[in-house]
């Protein structure tokens, strides 16, 4: 049955099951109008290109790529990412799978305490709304399932490598933008690859980008948030 759901601030519907359902919980309306966003259950056709993966990893896989694909209308994107909030601002982390992402951001929690949570550890949603970044939580949070359902301002976004030295240094050009464009929403349809573009310029120009690298010892979290925040880290 199609229910509604409210997600990076949009009305979304969607018929799911399994681990999609279950994750979107959270975000699930009781009242609506109608959708901005509207997915269809097409994850069949998924299953026929990717007869490895269960049912519900196919349809996981597909409602999370529908719904990416048509964020982009809506001056958004998908940034694969662990996203950690601190004193109301996200702070996010990204590069490929097994690098630290979220071992980076647990730091994070190590060194806050209770000022930080993870606000999305795979897949937040980005938006641009009344001049301002924010990232949201989204059911498609990995398989640990570490979201929340709101929208944060992103102060900053980081480029993670692993270093046995840590340093942080603001970062642009043609390296930044293909690293963080081999992060974000895929696609071989030549428009949504434009629009693809289009929301990675808009979001270079607004938000700070650095290269970030680490080891993973609590040093790592210090020295990024002092760069990514401007302020000295206190206890």
């Amino acid at each position: 049955m199609e229910k509604y759901y409210k997600i990076a601030d949009l009305t979304v519907s969607m018929d799911t099951f399994g681990r999609t359902a279950k994750q979107a919980e959270p975000y699930l309306l009781q009242q609506h109008n109608s959708a901005d966003i509207k997915i269809k259950s097409n994850w069949k056709q998924w299953k026929n290109t990717h007869p490895y993966l269960s049912d519900e990893d196919c349809e996981y896989l597909m409602t999370g790529s529908s719904f990416y694909a048509q964020l982009l209308d809506y001056n958004g994107l998908m940034l694969h990412s662990s996203a950690v909030v601190v004193d109301g601002k996200a702070y996010l982390f990204s590069a490929n799978c097994g690098t630290g992402k979220s071992t980076h951001t647990k730091l994070w929690l190590k060194q806050f305490g209770e000022k930080a949570y993870i606000l999305n550890d795979d897949k937040p949603a980005l938006r641009l709304v009344n001049g301002t970044w924010y990232a949201y939580g989204t059911p498609w949070s990995g398989k640990y399932d570490i979201s929340v359902n709101i929208g944060v301002p992103i102060a900053g976004i980081a480029m993670l490598e692993r270093s046995e030295k840590n340093e942080i240094t603001p970062w642009g050009g043609r390296e930044a933008i293909f690293r963080i464009y081999c992060q974000t929403n895929r696609s071989k349809d030549e428009k949504l690859g434009i629009k693809i573009l289009e929301q990675l310029d808009k979001l270079m120009v607004d938000v700070p980008i650095w290269k970030l690298r680490c080891n993973m010892e609590p040093e790592a979290a210090i020295v990024a948030y002092e760069a990514m925040s401007g302020e000295k880290w206190r206890k």
